[in-house]
């Protein structure tokens, strides 16, 4: 049971069910919003899980992003492929400023300069004119793809986004593959071996910081065209820590794990208010209807039973268990 042989089974699958899940009911504007948190948390899990870099700033990225492309779109008119580019572009430029003082610090104090950087910025949106303040930036129209495909429709919409997140999750793929890739890994591995081989290991490890701040960047672009508002909810810390959870509850240094994760984390989210009152039915315990309002109790729960029982999160367990299967199986032999 080779693990590599059936991962593109299951990408073929998963991109089939989300062709035809707006046609099974599934609400499209949700799907989109869950799209561009498991692009957020992939493009996270290249700095983290590949390279061995902590950002705590990665919030700076996806919200710095979706107010440049908001203010591209609604202000100067720029159209929605234009609008990404500059989301695109302003992550890669935030990435590459936070890289340039972070990669000079190892550890914890690497780290805690990318979440003083991302306060900075979460301030400078607080109090700039144009980011709208504590109401956010509002009534971003979604306009017209290359001036020809409109956007209003959530169908249309839908199909745009999936192509983005698909060819921008292949991206990440190609990186990690390719011999870029194989260089990070070393680098997290063993940095000082990575060195005495020759490599120019700040150089490379700014190269990541930068495309996962721009693939980062370009979630949030995708997000605000989608929901039609940037808020500072995007650049608050918090959204740093919820993207950590997701990459860990799915699997550190997995492909498909953000994935899982994301799409555990933002359904926990927004349903578990219905899974209460469905469980405060079957139980007749008053309790689980109040589970609406406990969601970061229950994610919290949920995040120190990943750290306790399965280190290697949903996807990095099951892995795991795939290997050892194929293991045992020709050991047997």
């Amino acid at each position: 049971m080779n693990v590599n042989k059936f991962a593109p089974i299951g990408y073929g699958l998963l991109l089939l069910g989300l062709i035809v899940a707006p046609f099974l009911g599934a609400y499209p504007v949700f799907v989109m919003k869950l799209l561009c948190f498991a692009l957020f948390a992939s493009a996270f899990n290249l700095l983290l899980g590949y390279t061995g870099l902590l950002s705590f700033g990665h919030a700076a990225f996806l919200g710095g992003a979706a107010y440049v492309t908001g203010h591209a779109v609604k202000v100067w008119g720029a159209t929605p492929e234009l609008g990404l580019l500059a989301g695109l572009l302003a992550g890669a430029l935030l990435g590459l400023v936070m890289g340039f003082f972070a990669i000079r610090r190892q550890g914890i104090y690497a780290t805690m300069i990318t979440l003083a950087l991302a306060q900075m910025l979460f301030f400078a949106a607080l109090q700039a004119p144009f980011t709208g303040g504590e109401d956010g930036l509002q009534g971003v129209p979604r306009g017209k793809l290359f001036g020809v495909l409109d956007l209003s429709s959530d169908l249309t919409m839908y199909y745009v986004c999936l192509i983005v997140v698909v060819v921008a999750f292949l991206l990440i793929v190609r990186t990690i593959h390719s011999p870029f890739g194989q260089v990070l890994k070393g680098i997290k591995e063993n940095e000082p071996r990575a060195i005495s081989l020759g490599y120019d290991t700040n150089r490379f490890k700014l190269l990541a910081f930068v495309i996962s701040a721009a693939i980062a960047g370009l979630a949030g672009a995708l997000k605000t065209l989608v929901l039609g508002f940037a808020t500072l909810s995007d650049v608050h810390w918090s959204a740093s820590g919820h993207v950590v959870l997701m990459t860990l509850v799915g699997g550190l240094g997995t492909l498909s794990g953000p994935l899982v994760g994301s799409a555990v984390v933002v359904l926990l989210e927004n349903k578990i208010g219905e899974l209460g009152t469905l469980l405060a039915q079957l139980t007749s315990i008053d309790w689980f209807n109040t589970l609406g309002e406990s969601v970061t109790i229950v994610t919290g729960l949920i995040f120190v039973v990943c750290v306790l029982a399965f280190r290697r999160g949903i996807m990095g367990e099951i892995i795991a268990w795939l290997e050892r299967r194929r293991t045992g199986g020709s050991g047997s032999h």
